[in-house]
């Protein structure tokens, strides 16, 4: 069964299409949170959020400047830079008052014919714990590559990464109970539902996909889940990181290369 959109990927609109840039503009004046996040980038660079109608109106001047600059000098074909901007879920599920995600992998292993692997990955957690309200973008994103910009990360990192095997028992100890969540959630509702998102995301790029033999790509799935467990697909990294700077890392790490090898 296809999901909805909806279903598993945050409201989202491309900021370098004129008909996406304006629907969000008309849609985006209440006192909501977005997160704006440049294409083709990673380790949380160029990340920002935008939580009031004062930071939307100055993008939106921005965006407009850009788009007035451009034709003024003949290039009216030009786009702003591509950026998406995507509804930020307040309602993050916590481990220990922490935010966290769940970085898994897809190994598009041959494209003659098509032959995918699921790996499972690593919990990311931040140093400090989530308020909604902060702008420390270290308290929102949890990549260790923003995780080192908090001074707490020093005595804390081999904290900041959890196995999935933690996580799976600290789930049945904190939440099945209290939530009705089958036994080993993590190994099967939480497992079944990001290898059916990794599926219809690779379904839907199929036809972009050049099949000859010897392609093949690792691909950095990034998944969220709010406070009623339900899964939501952040973003699909190509060239994920394989950075090795903490115990757990350096256990896992090398067997997903390996492996994909």
């Amino acid at each position: 069964r296809f999901l909805k959109m909806e279903e598993f990927f945050p409201e989202s609109f491309r900021l370098d299409l004129k008909e996406e840039r304006n629907a969000f503009f008309e849609l985006c004046k209440e006192e909501e949170i977005w997160i704006c996040k440049p294409n083709c980038s990673n380790q949380g660079r160029g990340i920002f959020l935008l939580k009031n109608p004062a930071s939307i109106n100055t993008l939106q001047a921005k965006l407009h400047s850009i788009e007035e600059h451009l034709l003024n000098k003949g290039e009216p074909h030009k786009a702003p830079k591509a950026r998406i901007v995507q509804r930020y879920i307040q309602q993050p599920l916590l481990l220990e008052g922490k935010k966290f995600d769940v970085r898994s992998y897809l190994l598009v292993a041959c494209t003659a014919p098509y032959v995918l692997f699921f790996a499972q990955g690593y919990v990311r957690l931040t140093c400090a714990n989530y308020d909604a309200a902060s702008d420390d973008l270290t308290v929102h994103l949890t990549n260790q590559y923003m995780q080192k910009k908090n001074p707490l990360y020093s005595q804390l990192k081999d904290k900041t990464v959890w196995r999935m095997e933690h996580f799976n028992s600290y789930v049945n100890e904190k939440f099945r109970k209290t939530n009705g969540l089958p036994k080993d959630w993590v190994f099967t509702v939480f497992t079944k539902r990001m290898q059916q998102i990794m599926l219809q995301c690779f379904l839907a790029a199929k036809h972009k996909l050049d099949g000859k033999l010897g392609y093949f790509d690792l691909i950095g799935c990034d998944f969220l889940i709010d406070e009623n467990f339900k899964v939501w697909l952040l973003e699909m990294n190509a060239n994920p990181a394989l950075h090795t700077n903490c115990q757990v890392l350096r256990d896992i790490i090398p067997t997903i290369v390996y492996e994909s090898l």
